[in-house]
């Protein structure tokens, strides 16, 4: 049977492609992140774990708002080389920034509203994911630019989610995005890429930071079982390799999305996976502009815990902490020296409120994170970020609803919830009451 899940949320991982025959022989189905029937799957393997996926906003074009400073460095020149971090303030993505001062606040009051207006002014990141957001994208870097030429200081980095790949999220249940291989995908991602490349090009003065395409990477890992991932093999490696090539640009950073520590942190997946991204890595010319991988996109993990959660089912890697540090040396062994960012956006509060790890859908008892800041006390990681804006719905608890995946439903998803990428009121209370640190 086929794990699913909801629209840009966790994918379903199965113990690495090298070892499919051994797992086809004890079970016929893909792992993780989502499964219609994942209870009784959890007492079979220790590879079913979770990756949630963020939802980007609508095409909407609010005002924009200032940066929010994610450190006090001395203000570099726009470059790929160092942090691409380091001196800049992140520029606060005028969408949720709407989204929570027009939707969100008028419907709180006191310290909780107080506390909402704090969440609205955390830079996250916009996501790119339909080509009709990449005019948008000129838009953010014509204000950054404005902002910059007047003087900001430090100066503001634009950043945003490359997310279009075709046949997209191809473990999941309702989540497609607008390409198809069969009709002509990768042929009009391209073409997306080269507009991306034509803003970033335009504001060639601006620091520009870019997470690729979540949900696919990974999946070429641990889901070639899937029809759907094992028919986009191709495709994904030539689109992810075509945009490394053409976003090498002096003012671009970019980091690949990588999972995280319940995905591709197991024995079985990690060193797979370090061949593959350093496969890809190496194919696209080993380009300057690629600083590393990003993990814990839209996830609930934590940066590093002092006993594991139950729900990690035993597992040594139960923190992207310990992730990264065990994937960093297998990558730079296969000829990747990459640096890491974290997404700390929902991940404040622990434990969570999960039931299994494999469940990723508007979880129970999760909190903000750590803001945007360079101050990991880790070498080895760039920064912690927003890469999810929190509030945002994972995926609707409407059983009747055409996009609806059981994980929404279960007893540690909140309730009721509206459809993916639609405000959920109830859940960013949630982030906002359990912040950690508070808001």
């Amino acid at each position: 049977m086929n794990f699913t899940r909801a629209a840009r949320s966790p994918e379903f991982d199965t113990p690495t492609h090298h070892l499919q025959s051994i797992v086809d022989s004890k079970l016929s189905c893909p792992f993780i992140m989502h499964s219609l029937n994942m209870q009784a799957l959890w007492a079979l393997s220790p590879f079913l774990f979770s990756a949630a996926r963020a939802l980007p906003q609508a095409s909407v074009t609010p005002t924009p708002s200032s940066s929010v400073p994610s450190s006090s460095a001395p203000a570099p020149t726009a470059t790929a080389g160092g942090n691409p971090f380091e001196g800049y303030d992140l520029y606060v993505n005028p969408y949720y920034k709407s989204e929570v001062e027009n939707i969100a606040i008028p419907s709180m009051t006191g310290s909780l509203a107080e506390k909402a207006s704090a969440a609205a002014n955390v830079p996250s990141f916009h996501w790119l994911d339909t080509a009709d957001k990449v005019p948008q994208m000129g838009e953010f870097l014509e204000d950054i630019k404005s902002k910059n030429d007047a003087g900001a200081n430090p100066p503001t980095a634009g950043i945003f989610v490359v997310y279009d790949l075709p046949d997209r999220d191809c473990a999941a249940l309702a989540s497609n995005g607008e390409y198809l291989i069969s009709d002509g995908g990768v042929e009009k991602y391209k073409a997306y890429i080269d507009s991306i490349r034509e803003q970033v090009e335009k504001y060639s003065d601006t620091q520009i930071i870019l997470v690729i395409e979540p949900d696919s990477l990974a999946n070429l890992v641990t889901n070639l079982n899937v029809e759907k991932c094992a028919n986009a093999h191709d495709a994904y490696l030539e689109c992810t390799n075509y945009a490394l090539k053409q976003l090498n640009l002096p003012n671009v950073a970019m980091y690949l999305d990588a999972g995280h520590a319940g995905w591709l942190g197991w024995p079985a997946n990690i060193g797979p996976a370090a061949e593959l991204f350093a496969s890809v890595y190496k194919d696209a010319g080993s380009p300057a502009a690629v600083r590393g991988l990003v993990t814990n996109v839209a996830n609930y993990n934590a940066w590093s815990i002092d006993s594991c959660p139950s729900y990690t089912q035993g597992s040594e890697v139960c923190d992207e902490k310990t992730y990264i540090n065990n994937f960093a040396p297998q990558l730079k062994s296969a000829g990747f020296d990459a640096h890491f960012i974290v997404d700390t956006g929902r991940n404040g509060n622990q434990p969570t409120g999960q039931s299994q790890w494999g469940d990723w859908c508007n979880v129970k008892n999760t909190g903000f994170g750590v803001r945007p800041t360079t101050d990991t006390g880790d070498e080895l990681v760039d920064a912690f970020v927003w890469v999810k804006p929190g509030g945002e719905s994972d995926g609707t608890s409407d059983s009747s609803a055409e996009r609806y995946d059981a994980h929404c439903g279960y007893a540690d998803a909140l309730t009721p919830a509206p459809e993916a990428g639609t405000w959920f009121q109830a859940y960013f209370e949630q982030l906002v009451e359990n912040a950690n640190p508070s808001l």
